[in-house]
This record gives structure tokens, sequence and C-alpha cells, in this order.
């Protein structure tokens, strides 16, 4: 029996973006297609096989730690975004904003899909979920910049709605209104959980 199971939850590709230079600025460039290579999204500054650790991995290494890079895409829903919005009181947000690399509309409660699902794209390219991307300040400079006085508002309003971190396992193109089919692990929720939670 397969380990992956197909769903019948079919989204589809709204939005692409690339950040070219993070250093420069988080905000992406909105794309009408993206070559998803095993080092992630051409050209993308959040790519690369490995990457160095982070603030989110400091209970596993030492920051700096040259570690698999896990966090090659990053991916919301579209109706989480139109949340997030709705939350800071606008009619929309631009993913760009956040410095998002892709928004998927169809599937239900986004953020939450389990670790290790696959998001498999009309053509192949298949991307790994490594787990909800929580919400961060980074984005309050561009949001501020292009909505005055609600930059420091993203965050909480992001709270259990910022989507998911995925790296490639199988290249191929991305492209706007693409479907994207969710796979899952065939596997219960483990038992001790709640305990490891506390721990």
């Amino acid at each position: 029996m397969a380990a992956l199971k197909p769903t019948a939850f079919v989204g589809t590709i709204t939005w692409l973006g690339r950040v070219a230079d993070r250093e420069a600025a988080l905000e992406s460039t909105s794309l009408q297609q993206i070559f998803a290579g095993f080092a992630g999204p051409e050209g993308e500054a959040h790519g690369g096989l490995i990457r160095p650790s982070c603030s989110r991995v400091l209970g596993q290494y030492k920051r700096n730690t040259p570690i698999r890079n896990t966090r090659q895409f990053s991916i919301l829903g579209a109706e989480d975004l139109a949340a997030i919005a709705a939350r800071m009181g606008l009619e929309s947000l631009d993913p760009a904003l956040v410095g998002a690399s892709m928004v998927i509309a169809g599937i239900p409660d986004f953020s939450h899909i389990p670790p290790s699902s696959r998001l498999q794209a009309e053509g192949g390219a298949t991307l790994v979920v490594d787990m909800e991307n929580r919400p961060c300040t980074l984005p309050a400079k561009p949001i501020e910049a292009r909505h005055a006085g609600l930059g420091k508002a993203f965050k909480p309003a992001a709270n259990g709605r910022r989507g998911i971190t995925a790296w490639v396992e199988a290249e191929g193109m991305l492209r706007l209104g693409a479907q994207v089919r969710l796979h899952i692990p065939d596997q219960p929720v483990w038992a001790h959980l709640d305990q490891a939670r506390r721990g």
C-alpha cells in the first residue's frame, strides 16, 4: 500500500513570485511561471540545497549551521491571505509584500495541511510540505510602505494563516492557473503529540 495518498483536494495556482535579493528587499516580483529545480525556484534568494540554520531551529542547531533547505518555497492559501487582509482591515493584501513564492486557491485550512504532504502540479513538479510558516516581523516594512500604519498589524493578523514552507522533490515548471493536487501521508496522528508538545 502506498504511503502517500492522493486526495480529492485540488487547488489552483493564482500567484507566483520570486525574491531576487532578500538583503535588498523582502518583496517578491510577480511572475507568470517559474521553474522549480531541486535547489528551489529558479533565481530565488531563499533557494539552494542548503541554508544556514536560523532562530526557528535553535532547539536543534547553533545559529548558521549548514542544514538542508526545506524552506525553498513560501506558499500561502488564497483563502488564508484574504483572511489576513480582512483582519488587517484591508480589502486585499498583495502576496508580494510578504515575500511569497506562490498562492494556491481551493485547498481548505491550507496553513495546517500535514507536514510531508505533497503538492503535485500539472506536469509533475512536486513540492514537499515542510511545516506551517509562522509569521514574523519582516513583512512589516514593505507593508508599511504600501499601507501606512498597518505594517505591525501583519504578524498578529497572520497567526495561524501564514501558509507553509516547502522544498522541491520533483522538478518541473509551475504556471499561473495550473492545478495542484494535495497528497497526504497515509498514517495516523502520533498518539503522543500532546505529551511531546508539553514537554
